[in-house]
């Protein structure tokens, strides 16, 4: 019995390994399947004053210019398997979400003190209502669009303009999109131009490339907060229900949780679950970009931005930048938004996407 029983079970074992060595193949393939047949479409609808952004036919995101937000952003973001990570509120309200800071709404880029203007905080009042001292950032028109399988681009023109509606500077975006696996990325390649005169960017933490997130991606908090903007103005974001609030922050140097606000960093991770969803977010500076690694402008309540010209703020007055762009030139800003789906990205995994972002652009 013990003669018959050996091969059998020799043979059990390789037909397991086997099996199971075949079934890890067909799942990396189907993976790799995934990564190079995803089909990416860029589809304006002029009318309704948005560019979708759809991966295999379902939404990834849209490059939007509402009437009433006074910047171009991309709204909702989502990640591969459909959920939402931006906060809906303003534009589309969930319930248990927070209604502070009514300008911090998908995906931006705009600054506190541009010639004295303030381009963050318009809106800040209300949907359509302008700040008195606001600037806003016009959507000019769309200059290209590019949709092929694993990755697709669009390219945008913006005017920066105070209020009475002087043109500060012209804006040229390139977006990227890019699909790998369950993994989304946005390439955003800001080039901005003054016209006319020097444009002055006064040193403020309010700015710059921000994105405003889903309440379960939130930090928990015990307590409520009282923040200021540009003018000093404060701002209490209330205490609220910590139930299925998940989010914590890690950045490229090991800051972790409130820590990271006002540090400088290579890349900033958010990380946290929507349900039974985990989720990874992540924003790259590049070192091409001013002031590198940027300064963070990171905070628990949902706000989480890159800022390379807060330095006052950030160092507490230690040191101040107030950076200058000459009449007739320019400066460009990159900056890679990694959205995960299922896995919580490990620091090597973000290492290799954002040197690839370094080498790429």
């Amino acid at each position: 019995m013990k003669l018959l029983s050996f091969p059998i079970v020799v043979f059990s074992l390789f037909f397991f390994v086997s099996c199971g060595s075949k079934s890890e193949k067909q799942d990396q393939k189907a993976q790799e399947e995934q990564v190079t047949h995803a089909d990416i479409e860029i589809v304006e609808h002029k009318d309704e004053k948005k560019v979708d952004v759809m991966i295999d036919g379902n939404l990834f995101t849209s490059y939007q210019w509402p009437d009433n937000i006074y910047k171009p952003i991309l709204y909702p973001v989502l990640t591969s398997s459909g959920t939402e990570i931006t906060r809906g509120f303003p534009l589309d309200p969930r319930e248990g979400e927070r209604t502070d800071h009514m300008h911090q709404v998908g995906i931006w880029l705009t600054y506190g003190n541009v010639n004295g203007y303030d381009f963050w905080g318009n809106g800040s009042k209300g949907l359509g209502v302008k700040s008195d001292n606001g600037g806003e950032i016009k959507h000019l028109g769309v200059e290209q669009l590019s949709g092929e399988t694993g990755e697709g681009s669009l390219v945008a023109r913006a005017s920066w303009v105070n209020p009475s509606g002087k043109e500060l500077l012209t804006e040229r975006t390139v977006y990227h999109f890019i699909v790998d696996g369950p993994t989304r990325i946005i390439d955003r390649l800001t080039t901005l131009t003054a016209t006319g005169e020097a444009v002055s960017f006064k040193d403020t933490k309010e700015g710059m490339f921000g994105i405003r997130v889903a309440r379960q991606l939130e930090m928990p908090s015990e307590e409520d907060v009282t923040l200021t903007d540009a003018q000093g103005h404060p701002t209490t974001v209330e205490k609220m229900s910590n139930e299925g609030v998940t989010g914590n922050y890690r950045s490229s140097e090991g800051a972790t949780s409130d820590a990271v606000w006002g540090t400088r960093a290579k890349w900033m991770h958010l990380y946290g679950s929507i349900g039974d969803e985990k989720i990874s977010l992540v924003i790259s500076d590049h070192p091409e970009n001013l002031r590198y690694p940027t300064y963070w402008h990171a905070r628990g309540y949902g706000l989480f931005a890159a800022n390379p010209f807060g330095v006052k703020d950030f160092t507490e007055g230690k040191e101040e930048l107030n950076y200058v762009i000459p009449a007739g030139e320019s400066l460009t800003l990159r900056y890679r938004v990694i959205v995960s789906s299922g896995n919580y990205l490990t620091d090597d995994e973000i290492n290799t996407y954002t040197g690839d972002f370094a080498t790429k652009y």
